[in-house]
């Protein structure tokens, strides 16, 4: 059987936060507990392994490792050359909908 890394969300769903018709419930890293963000409430998993966790211990074996403001970098510039500008909250929630560019691919990456 296969390793499966820990979820980092509560199991008990505390502060969780309303973006449209969405909800996002707080996640918290792995190893210390601090806080890291929000997730899409019906994402299927979640691991978070805050900065100073990573230093420390570094990359876990077979994962990819991706600080968020390359992810951010990413899909910002991908906007840019896709669409001439950023686009708003409800637009990039029709590009995951939608899912055929290297846009929903990044934002699906990233959540």
């Amino acid at each position: 059987m296969q390793d499966i890394l820990p979820d980092s969300r509560a199991k008990t769903t505390r502060g969780a936060v309303m973006r449209g018709s969405v909800a996002w419930v707080p996640v918290f890293c792995a190893n210390c507990g601090k806080d890291g963000g929000l997730c899409h409430e019906l994402s299927t998993h979640m691991f978070y392994l805050c900065n100073g966790c990573f230093k420390t211990y570094g990359e876990i074996a077979g994962t990819m490792a991706v600080p968020d403001s390359v992810a951010i970098a990413n899909m910002v510039a991908e906007q840019e050359e896709a669409y001439g500008r950023q686009l708003s909250h409800n637009e990039l929630l029709q590009v995951v909908a939608d899912d055929n560019t290297p846009l929903a691919t990044l934002l699906k990456e990233f959540k």
